[in-house]
């Protein structure tokens, strides 16, 4: 179900930073928001996020989604829409850590939107998928539609294709690949990173 936020709560458009209990900066969940769905799934939280990552097999399951590309290593660019009409835009994953959390923000300008999905297991030993959205039509969108209207579109959306994720997942059991990096910032975290590199010339040897 859609849910508008209480005007008096002031709150920023977008996550902000927050230290975790091990100290790290992560981003703070998106407490502005026009639609929040939760669906339940039987499977843990380790397939069912695993699964979720693989991006490329949204088409397989979802009702909208008709292809996904990778275009840099935080960068996707998907083609969406219903019957002959199709739209593609990219979206970018600004955090991301395995098993918990992945926030996103599409790159385009009209409609902007930003959203996050949180794993969360369940004492049955599945997994809760919480997906959140807000969605800021600009211009004459913003005129002509009014966000109760887009907030209850995009609920009815969200909630069928978490739906739809739910039986696939469920279907096949477990993963068909996983991507298990974390994202800050928009910026893949390596385990081990790059030594500096120096200033001096390289000269060949040998």
């Amino acid at each position: 179900m859609a849910r508008e936020d209480d005007s008096r709560q002031a709150v920023p458009n977008t996550p902000g930073m927050r230290p975790d209990s091990d100290g790290v900066a992560r981003r703070r969940p998106l407490r502005r928001r026009h639609v929040e769905e939760t669906v339940e799934i039987a499977v843990p939280v380790r397939t069912a996020y695993n699964q979720w990552t693989q991006f490329k097999t949204f088409p397989r399951f979802s009702g909208v989604v008709h292809g996904v590309e990778q275009v840099r290593p935080t960068v996707t660019a998907w083609t969406i829409g219903y019957g002959p009409l199709r739209r593609r835009f990219a979206v970018e994953i600004v955090e991301q850590d395995p098993d918990a959390y992945l926030a996103w923000r599409g790159l385009e300008q009209r409609p902007s939107h930003q959203g996050e999905v949180e794993f969360r297991p369940t004492a049955s030993g599945g997994t809760a998928v919480t997906v959140r959205m807000l969605l800021e039509p600009r211009g004459a969108a913003r005129r002509l539609t009014g966000s109760s209207r887009i907030a209850q579109v995009t609920a009815r959306l969200v909630r069928r294709e978490l739906e739809n994720f739910k039986r696939f997942i469920e279907g096949l059991g477990q993963e068909g690949g996983a991507w298990r990096g974390t994202i800050r910032n928009g910026r893949v975290q390596h385990d081990h990173p790059e030594p500096p590199r120096s200033r001096v010339a390289q000269w060949p040897v040998g």
